[in-house]
């Protein structure tokens, strides 16, 4: 099951290490080249090509074992107040 990267980045982004994440906030969150990021941390494309494939699998990685994405939505189609489903969709 493929999850939306920046919400599983939500969620997990935190057990990344601290290059993984200003490489992930990059690319989804600041719009730069694959050519941009390797500039700026002074590797090749392809290194950053693969960092970047390597970070994706890692947040799926840890959904699978975690779960916590999966149990979110579980809680929310139990719940069967709309009201009471956008309020919890809009704090989160």
């Amino acid at each position: 099951m493929k999850h939306n990267l920046v919400v599983l980045y939500d969620y997990y982004g935190s057990l990344l290490t601290d290059n993984q994440q200003r490489i992930f906030e990059d690319t989804y969150f600041n719009d730069y080249s694959l050519a941009e990021i390797s500039e700026i941390n002074n590797v090749s494309r392809n290194a950053i090509h693969k960092q970047l494939k390597s970070i994706e699998e890692k947040l799926s990685l840890y959904e699978d074992q975690l779960g916590l994405l999966k149990k979110r939505e579980e809680i929310i189609k139990a719940i069967k107040d709309d009201n009471l489903i956008s309020k919890i969709d809009h704090l989160i």
